[in-house]
């Protein structure tokens, strides 16, 4: 185990680190952790329209803005590293050396606890595929016959991150994490993602509404922003509620 603490969110595209954790990001760099952000592509092709709508864009600059997007976000949330592996998007799809990639970082990580999608996305096919990736390079990292010799990971909790439309993906939260005191940082990441501006206010009602709903449920206290999650137990890789 590193002697600082650490954490790994695996993304499959560049924003989503910032709608779906930047709070958790900002929370928890605050509290000395190392976060590590691994983005499996930059959303090029299917999340990046208000870019491909200007005359004469091509793929490698949409890429370019899309990448320099993410490092402005990443630095408003103190994240540690961010590493994007350019693997394409619509569809996401890895071979086994990308998934090798995948394990390389996260042994050299060796996280305390790893984010990333909910299991089932119906409207986003590469969320679900980034945590199936996610689960299978976390159990690749644990063998000791892989790559003998390197530092083998332990095993580190992975929690999913609130998808778009809860409602449709069969999704409840078991963990609520209170990012008031880095609501700001979140804000200011969420302004770094020009290409996906009409996302801006809506996850900062999402904020606002998760806030307000564990107000209602739990402590009579001012909440400015929330963020749940759903914890997938190392022990039961198929966990659902």
């Amino acid at each position: 185990m590193p002697a600082n603490k650490t954490a790994l969110v695996i993304s499959a595209h560049a924003a989503d680190f910032v709608w779906r954790c930047g709070g958790a990001i900002a929370l928890h760099a605050a509290l000395g952790y190392d976060v590590t952000v691994l983005c499996l592509s930059f959303g090029e092709r299917g999340e990046s329209a208000k870019l491909w709508k200007q005359e004469g864009m091509t793929l490698d600059r949409v890429k370019d803005a899309r990448r320099a997007e993410a490092n402005r976000a990443a630095e408003k949330l103190g994240v540690h590293d961010l590493v994007c592996l350019d693997l394409g998007d619509y569809p996401l799809e890895l071979t086994r050396e990308d998934k090798n990639s995948v394990v390389e970082v996260i042994r050299k990580v060796q996280p305390r606890f790893m984010l990333s999608h909910s299991k089932y996305d119906p409207y986003n096919t590469d969320h679900m595929y980034a945590t199936q990736v996610a689960l299978e390079c976390r159990t690749i990292a644990q063998a000791w016959g892989h790559n003998p010799g390197e530092k083998v990971l332990g095993a580190p909790q992975l929690y999913l991150f609130e998808p778009h439309q809860t409602e449709q993906m069969c999704w409840k939260p078991d963990t609520f994490l209170d990012i008031t005191p880095v609501w700001d940082k979140k804000r200011a990441a969420i302004e770094c993602m020009e290409g996906q501006e009409h996302l801006w206010e809506y996850y900062t009602r999402v904020a606002i509404n998760r806030a307000n709903h564990f107000k209602r449920i739990r402590w009579p206290v001012r909440w400015t922003g929330l963020q749940i999650r759903r914890r997938l137990r190392v022990d039961l890789p198929a966990y659902r509620r």
